[in-house]
């Protein structure tokens, strides 16, 4: 097998001419320069070098590993500047996962500013509303950092978990609803209405549950909506009320109005998994830090 350092050696015998000059440009003794020639030469089966005078000329094996040195040269180098802006966040890319309603309110404005930041990384974004596969893409190396609502318990190894904001739910009324005059409601005024459901059951629609429950009833959901803009246009149209937490609330339908309830608030958490191994990358730390402006700037 060649020698990558002795056809390295070569290169430089040729381009100087002289094993002599070789030898001061490496670095070496003449004697090990010729030394290093001999074995690349025993290695390539061929003479590499031939005699002229008081100098050297490659043979045509000799041009050859030489050319080939010099391709491996600009392939090291190449390799060496990618490497440098991966290392300063001027290229790469990012594996991100989110949820619906944390989409335009959280995710979007903090991946704007990263794009000012870091113009040359590629993201890959993804909406999983299943915190658990978005855990699992995080633990198993296909995501850097996934948004998922509710506890995710202890992190497994190699993956940090960070609470980024709690996120109160709020009262959604038809305009005209009785109660929109209130400035603040308690949730058990709601029991005896007709809900509107914009959470499948989960970590999402848990602690809804969980405060109701606290205030002595069960909401009757007799609407279902898949997302919290259609739910608000379901309470818009008076087909009943909805408790909607405030990142599903940030575009609002023109016909409800909000109200936070109490006794209790529920509330729902929201965390960011993050890969450790990718804080390695500048822009992950940048995106962390937009993340985390983001949701100060919305109360969290």
């Amino acid at each position: 097998m060649l020698d990558v350092r002795r056809m390295q050696i070569l290169r430089a015998v040729i381009s100087s001419g002289t094993v002599t000059a070789a030898a001061a440009h490496l670095g070496y003794t003449p004697s090990a320069v010729s030394q290093q020639i001999a074995v690349l030469e025993r290695q390539a089966g061929v003479p590499l070098l031939e005699r002229t005078g008081r100098g050297v000329r490659a043979t045509a094996a000799g041009r050859l590993l030489s050319e080939h040195a010099g391709m491996l040269s600009r392939g090291v180098a190449a390799a060496e500047t990618a490497l440098a802006d991966l290392k300063a966040g001027r290229t790469g890319q990012l594996s991100i996962r989110y949820f619906t309603s944390a989409g335009a309110a959280v995710v979007a404005p903090a991946l704007a500013r990263l794009r000012g930041e870091h113009p040359g990384v590629r993201i890959d974004l993804e909406l999983v509303d299943d915190p658990t596969a978005s855990l699992a893409e995080v633990r198993g190396g296909r995501a850097d950092v996934a948004l998922v609502v509710g506890d995710p318990g202890r992190p497994r190894e190699g993956v940090r978990l960070e609470r980024l904001l709690d996120d109160p739910f709020a009262a959604v009324l038809p305009a005209d609803h009785p109660l929109a005059a209130r400035r603040v409601l308690d949730l058990a005024e709601l029991a005896a209405e007709p809900w509107v459901a914009s959470e499948r059951p989960g970590p999402c629609l848990d602690p809804l549950l969980d405060a109701c429950a606290a205030a002595g009833f069960a909401p009757d959901f007799g609407v279902r909506s898949e997302d919290h803009m259609t739910a608000q246009g379901f309470v818009a149209a008076g087909l009943g009320i909805a408790v909607l937490p405030r990142l599903g609330l940030i575009n609002r339908h023109p016909d409800i109005v909000v109200r936070p309830v109490a006794n209790p608030e529920p509330v729902r958490s929201v965390y960011a998994a993050i890969r450790e191994i990718s804080l390695a990358q500048p822009a992950l730390v940048a995106l962390l830090t937009a993340l985390r402006d983001r949701v100060q700037r919305l109360g969290g």
